[in-house]
This record gives structure tokens, C-alpha cells and sequence, in this order.
């Protein structure tokens, strides 16, 4: 690796507002914001929309869509399309 062209890779802090949840973590993302952690030390937080906390994937609220009952109940309505 060339040195002085990479940024800095380091202990960051991110959080997850709407799950009120945390983790530490390396990373190169960087921040105004510290947050004191468990440890007693200060990290750099960064506050993010998601995660796997409250990403509904992840939470097992996911919704599966029944793509082929759609298309049945669509073709039952207005009957499948014969060739011209």
C-alpha cells in the first residue's frame, strides 16, 4: 500500500436512533460527534437511519408478497390475452 493516500482506519461508534441501540466498530468513516463509550474512552459516533437492529429483515417483520397469487387473481379477472 502506498502510504499517505489511504484514510484514516480507526475505532468508530455507530447508532442506531430509532433502536436507541450502539456498536463499536473499525471503520473510515469519520465524525464531529464523540460519544463516550463503555470503555471510558471517547470514539468518533456516527448516526445512521438503519440497522440490524431495526431493519425489518433482520427483525422478522418482513412482509412476503404473493407475486403469483397476484398474477393469477389478475388473469381470473380479465382472463388471459389470446394471441392475434
Amino acid at each position: 500500500m502506498k502510504p499517505g493516500i489511504h484514510p484514516a482506519y480507526g475505532p468508530v461508534v455507530f447508532r442506531d436512533k430509532a433502536a436507541d441501540y450502539a456498536f463499536l466498530t473499525r471503520s473510515t468513516a469519520t465524525s464531529d460527534q464523540t460519544i463516550e463509550w463503555e470503555d471510558g474512552n471517547t470514539y468518533p459516533v456516527v448516526d445512521v437511519e438503519i440497522s440490524h437492529v431495526s431493519h425489518p429483515f433482520y427483525t422478522g417483520t418482513a412482509r412476503v408478497l404473493d407475486t403469483a397469487g397476484r398474477v393469477e387473481r389478475f388473469e381470473r379477472r380479465y382472463g388471459l390475452r389470446e394471441a392475434r
